[in-house]
């Protein structure tokens, strides 16, 4: 396969777009799951709590589906994909060209793995800076179905989502949230790209191993097991800075969110 540093920038954010925007169309449904899950509350009746909505990943999808349409799970796909084409061209894209800017363009050999972190912390960070706007729209149009049966619907889609925001908040409404989801987005950038960057060298030592579908298919599930372990944590906040507007701010959000699990989880 050809070397990274050999294809053009343009090349490699227009091939990485596309593939995230294929990978974000698949995956949409478990992410809408996933986002319901993260805003869920209990809500206390008296000396009680009602049971939470959505239990699990897979029964969350089928309250979905069974509730609002199997329509409903593919809520957000447009923004998702606008967040694909900028977030995902951009973190892939920058990632070499900033990686050979901190090792320098004659360096030889494997590159550290503390400088293919650090490239991969900041393309993470700049490419979510930029794309913020879109990642709040898709939270948004995913958390609408968590409104009571009969409540009006806040948006009627991602371009009504995006007039709406900037007509009632304000423009800098686009990037609320950016603080947590440039922590979510730099540190599962690193723990993805630096991890596959790596698990990928590493493979080629074996004997046996070449730069084929399989050792990319091998790197790319380690990759993704180490970007959901580190990165879990931050998503949640990210997702319910976005969702839900009753947080001042990114550590009101996190230790809100720990106390609630907490008592939750000793419950």
């Amino acid at each position: 396969m050809a070397d990274p540093s050999e294809i053009s920038f343009a090349r490699i954010f227009v091939c990485s777009a596309f593939a995230a925007c294929v990978a974000e169309f698949c995956t949409i449904p478990l992410d809408t799951a996933k986002v319901r899950l993260q805003l869920q509350k209990r809500v206390p009746v008296g000396d009680s709590e009602v049971a939470p909505k959505y239990r699990g990943l897979l029964g969350t999808v089928a309250t979905i589906a069974k509730e609002e349409g199997v329509f409903a799970l593919w809520k957000g796909i447009v923004p998702g994909l606008h967040r694909q084409c900028v977030y995902g061209g951009l973190r892939i894209g920058l990632y070499e060209p900033v990686k050979t800017f901190f090792v320098g363009s004659n360096y030889s050999g494997d590159v550290p793995l503390f400088s293919k972190i650090v490239a991969a912390l900041l393309t993470g960070a700049i490419a979510i800076a930029v794309a913020n706007p879109t990642d709040l729209v898709k939270v948004r149009l995913q958390a609408e179905g968590k409104l009571p049966v009969g409540a009006p619907r806040r948006y009627g889609g991602a371009f009504h989502a995006y007039y709406a925001i900037v007509s009632q908040e304000g423009v800098a409404a686009l990037w609320t949230g950016l603080g947590p989801n440039i922590a979510r987005n730099a540190i599962v950038n690193a723990a993805e790209l630096a991890s596959y960057d790596h698990v990928k060298e590493t493979i080629l030592k074996i004997p046996g191993f070449t730069d084929n579908v399989l050792t990319h298919v091998l790197a790319g599930l380690g990759a993704g097991f180490f970007a959901v372990c580190i990165g879990s944590p931050v998503d949640v906040v990210k997702s319910r800075m976005m969702g839900d507007s009753v947080y001042k701010g990114t550590i009101d959000c996190f230790f809100k969110t720990l106390k609630t699990e907490l008592k939750k989880f000793l419950n």
